[in-house]
């Protein structure tokens, strides 16, 4: 007989690798070409002038300049609208 209960076994406890999602460069920072400026899981951010979307809908730098954000809403497929934010790249003069 044993002289404990038997511990038993979690179905939890594994845990996924973390995905590190976030903004990685902020407003008035410099960027060059290629450079990630969001990891996003959706569309969170918006893409803007000089910034594109890889298909993981990551934001990066299409070319060097200055980090911006702005507000704008924009409209939905059923017409209403939300506030989304817009990330550009300026070019440094």
């Amino acid at each position: 007989m044993a002289k404990s209960k038997s511990g038993g076994s979690s179905r939890l406890g594994r845990s996924s690798r973390p995905k590190y999602l976030g903004v990685k460069i902020t407003h008035n920072q410099l960027v060059s070409a290629g450079m990630v400026v969001i990891r996003q899981r959706g569309t969170k951010f918006v893409a803007g002038k000089n910034i594109r979307r890889a298909g993981d809908d990551t934001l990066y730098a299409q070319k060097p300049g200055v980090v911006k954000f702005s507000t704008k809403k924009i409209k939905r497929f059923d017409g209403s609208r939300r506030l989304a934010s817009i990330v550009s790249v300026v070019e440094e003069k």
